[in-house]
């Protein structure tokens, strides 16, 4: 969420600000909202000091005998009036709540300007596709002759969007998993971290997914309501939630390794083949909880992080920073990485690297103590795929492919597979 006090500062500013996003901020309504809030409180600020005044008075005259009648009746007026403007400040203070709960993040000056993916600018590159003497296939296809990736098996049981896993691909996505938080853990630094994976509105909040995508979100039809994670970044962010950090606390370096729970309600039409877009999918997640003069250092540092995985897997991909008009609601800056799919012939988001500044603690409550000043202010936090665990294995199975079908695996998997080099179909 957006400073409220900057807001209220620089209005036309922020406003000049957002359009960088395609977003059109409505001056207007703030200013309206601002001006019937100001106005309201003025007056419940004289009403309360005339009820004050008029206390003392009637409390004057009754302790000396003289009449009241007539300033009670007053005050019981006054009060009457009072509760009033405080249901309409109430009803004020609710619009401008929702006003700037749907306001995206402020996009860095770093961001480069654009509409659409197209416009996003390519950073850096590794390694190089590999040339094939035969045409390669999809993961799909793979998978069906190597008769472990069922999606009609999937789509029997649950529907569309869904995929069964069986075998040597099964305890792939396992060691992929495994391979994944160990590098992390023990190379990067993070601390494992295990979370529900159901969380109540709160937490979808704190981190941006309330109330504006509701849409997406799997939830219960229980009291209370809960939803089931779209990602670990909302039940990890989220302990931090109403929290002020000590000095000594940070930085918070956390990663986690979760389903993730999607309806992909505005993508109908898009990447339905096979496992690029699930309703249910995993990602090992890298969530990051710093100092705000640290946060743009951290940002480099979690993007290498999660660029780790695909160079130890041997898989080329690129790094590019998504223009203004493909940024996240809540990113300030996304740094995605985009693996090679040979079965393509493209580069597909595999990682988005996000510094969300204090947009996120200022909806969670989320503080620091700065040992310099003794008082609490925000922290910043980002977050990042360190990597999705689905997309990882089709780079790997694609990328890895022989002619005859079978899916050669990287090195760095195969003491998580008892030394498997190839897999093929019948293991």
């Amino acid at each position: 969420m957006l400073d409220l006090q900057k807001l209220r500062r620089d209005t036309a500013g922020v406003a000049q600000q957002l359009l960088r996003r395609r977003y059109t901020l409505d001056v207007e309504r703030f200013s309206q909202i601002e001006a019937d809030r100001k106005t309201l409180q003025s007056r419940q600020q004289a009403l309360q000091n005339e009820r004050n005044r008029s206390s003392k008075e009637i409390g004057r005259r009754k302790a000396s005998g003289e009449e009241a009648n007539e300033m009670l009746g007053a005050m019981q007026q006054v009060s009457s009036e009072l509760e009033t403007i405080e249901q309409q400040l109430t009803a004020v203070q609710d619009q401008l709540s929702k006003l700037l709960q749907g306001i995206p993040n402020i996009p860095h000056e770093s961001v480069p300007e654009g509409q659409t993916e197209e416009d996003n600018l390519e950073m850096r590159r590794w390694g190089e596709p590999r040339e094939f003497d035969f045409e390669p296939r999809d993961h799909v296809t793979l998978g069906a002759d190597l008769e472990m990736m069922d999606f009609d098996g999937a789509a029997k049981i649950s529907g569309s969007r869904f995929v069964v896993l069986s075998g040597p691909l099964s305890r792939l996505q396992r060691a992929l998993t495994q391979f994944m938080l160990d590098l992390h853990t023990q190379e990067h630094g993070y601390v494992e971290t295990y979370v529900p994976f159901l969380v109540n509105s709160d937490a979808l909040f704190g981190t941006g997914q309330l109330p504006k995508f509701e849409e997406d979100q799997f939830s219960t039809d229980t009291d209370p309501k809960y939803f089931l994670i779209p990602t670990a970044e909302v039940p990890v962010t989220n302990l931090y939630r109403d929290q002020i950090l000590e000095e000594g606390a940070l930085p918070v370096r956390r990663v986690c390794h979760t389903p993730c729970f999607r309806r992909e309600a505005g993508s109908h039409g898009k990447d339905t083949r096979g496992m690029i877009r699930q309703h249910q999918f995993e990602k090992v997640e890298l969530v990051h909880v710093v100092r705000p003069s640290e946060s743009w250092e951290t940002l480099e540092v979690l993007t290498r992080h999660a660029e780790a995985v695909l160079q130890r897997l041997e898989l080329p991909y690129r790094v590019v920073t998504l223009c203004t008009g493909d940024l996240g609601f809540s990113s300030a800056k996304t740094y995605d990485l985009e693996v090679w799919l040979p079965g393509q012939q493209a580069y597909r988001e595999i990682s988005s690297c996000s510094n969300f500044e204090d947009f996120q603690a200022r909806r969670m409550r989320s503080r620091w103590r700065n040992p310099e000043t003794g008082k609490p202010e925000l922290v910043h936090t980002l977050n990042g795929s360190g990597l999705a665990v689905g997309r990882t294995m089709v780079a790997v199975m694609e990328n890895g492919q022989n002619e005859d079908g079978s899916v050669r695996i990287p090195e760095a998997l195969r003491p998580y597979l008892g030394g498997t080099e190839v897999i093929r179909r019948g293991d």
